[in-house]
């Protein structure tokens, strides 16, 4: 009996090395071996079915795979980014709301880096307002040349601004379209991470229209697009290109809690970027239009008290008094669907069409309102209340070392004020020593209102003795001054 185990657990080994070294040898065959590797050449039935799947899906894909290459838009989109240096030689106040995305250093003298785009090839480069604000000295470094950057002007209400480089033949970016980017198509960031020069990264855009509440304007305007492309602090300012190299955005700011990039980043649609710097060259001032009214995305909530068979519009809550939008006869419960025919479904949607326009411009509107649908027509005013454009005035005081310019009229409205003075801009001069900061508006000097920038300067030239400035901070607190001037 032991015999017989033995013959058969032989037996059982010879045919078992037999059919084992056969599909061994069919496997060998069946393979190439490079380096480390074995890469299969040849596969069985079950494999050959699953390739053959795999192999549809490819041939189905082979779009998308080619656009996974960007080595095009690389190529002819990262000679426009530069690198941009400034210096603050004043007190650099810490806290502020994009200050961990604009890199500096402690000390009196601050240095801050960040990324910009050549927008023409004389010289206008755009950027994020909060790359260069407070900057005394601005840097473009392209390439291996450094230049000195002159401020153009800026408009916080998009985070935009425009600076000056001499110099001529530069390779200005392409312009793309915001409007025609499509949620899921591929884009990349092209900047500055970490003073890591002519970083590219890539990803898709996963969002747009997005309102994250981030800029600290009266009159924001916020239509981010969203991407998953990697950026991080030092990208500020720089390009989002489609996969054609041409500029889509400019990238701003990134939703982190660590400083990091974590997943998503936002972008300034180049289409609102296109009217705010052609402002700013031409005329010093972004051409701010205004409906008159306040607006309200709709929801399940408002639709349930209001009777609504769907979420269609954006509602209107509030009317401004012989505001445009009273003057056509628009009222406080409208429903407004479209602007020019374009179909209206939020209220960054409704914002960024409106931004679009020039004061005088002429919009159709359509509103529902009850069971009716009407058509209005809204000619746009500008920040004055009238339909001209506005070219920034600024009065500078060579005795004081300071800048100032008149608030406008909606917003004098808009902060409950009759007349204020903006404090634009401190140089060294006996005004720095009142430590005013820049952006504060002077409503009233010992009670008495002030009208104009000269009436300011004037006063404060002449005045001595116990005086009280009265006015307005940045976030939009009444505060009062009190000196002793001799």
């Amino acid at each position: 009996m032991k015999m017989k185990n033995i013959v058969i657990t032989v037996a059982v080994s010879l045919v078992s090395g037999f059919f084992g070294a056969y599909f061994y040898q069919a496997s060998i065959n069946n393979t190439e071996v490079r380096g480390d590797f074995i890469i299969p050449t040849s596969l069985s039935h079950y494999e050959q079915v699953d390739a053959d799947i795999r192999s549809t899906v490819a041939n189905n894909g082979s779009e998308i795979i080619e656009n996974e290459d960007f080595v095009y838009a690389t190529n002819s989109s990262k000679s426009s980014v530069v690198f941009i240096k400034t210096l603050n030689e004043g007190d650099y106040r810490t806290g502020g709301w994009l200050d961990w995305f604009f890199e500096g250093q402690s000390g009196q003298k601050q240095v801050g880096s960040g990324s910009g785009v050549i927008y023409s090839s004389d010289g206008y480069i755009v950027t994020n307002n909060h790359v260069i604000d407070q900057a005394d000295v601005i840097e473009v470094i392209h390439g291996k040349q450094t230049y000195q950057a002159a401020l153009i002007g800026t408009d916080p209400s998009t985070d935009i601004a425009v600076i000056k480089i001499e110099a001529l033949d530069l390779p200005n970016v392409k312009i793309g379209s915001s409007e025609k980017v499509n949620v899921g198509e591929w884009v990349l960031a092209i900047g500055n991470p970490f003073n890591l020069n002519s970083t590219v990264t890539a990803g898709i855009v996963s969002a747009k229209g997005r309102n994250i509440n981030l800029l600290r304007d009266k009159f924001p305007i916020e239509s981010f697009i969203q991407t998953d492309a990697a950026i991080n602090p030092g990208n500020s300012g720089g390009a989002l290109v489609n996969k054609n190299g041409e500029l889509i955005g400019i990238n701003t700011a990134i939703l982190s809690q660590t400083g990091s990039y974590s997943g998503y980043g936002f972008a300034v649609p180049v289409d609102i970027v296109k009217k705010v710097v052609n402002d700013l060259i031409e005329y010093g001032e972004s051409q701010k239009v205004f409906f008159g009214a306040d607006f309200h995305d709709l929801d399940s909530e408002i639709a349930k008290k209001l009777d609504l068979k769907n979420l269609d519009g954006v509602i209107v809550t509030r009317v401004q008094n012989e505001g445009a939008a009273e003057k056509s006869g628009i009222e406080q419960g409208d429903i407004i669907i479209a602007l020019n025919n374009t179909k209206v479904d939020s209220r960054t949607r409704l914002e960024e069409l409106i931004g679009n326009q020039y004061p005088g411009d002429i919009l159709s509107v359509t509103i529902k309102r009850g069971d009716k649908l009407i058509e209005k027509t809204v000619i746009l005013t500008n920040i004055e209340g009238t339909t001209s454009i506005i070219k920034r005035e600024i009065y500078m005081s060579e005795e004081l070392g300071v800048e100032f310019e008149a608030v406008p009229k909606v917003e004098r409205e808009l902060m409950g004020i009759k007349s204020g003075i903006r404090v634009a801009k401190i140089y060294k001069g006996s005004f720095a020593q009142l430590d005013i900061p820049e952006g504060f508006i002077i409503t009233q000097i010992n009670g008495n209102r002030i009208e104009t920038p000269e009436e300011l300067s004037e006063v404060l030239d002449r005045i001595r003795g116990r005086v009280i400035i009265d006015g307005i901070n940045k976030r939009g607190q009444k505060v009062y001054y009190p000196y002793y001037l001799r």
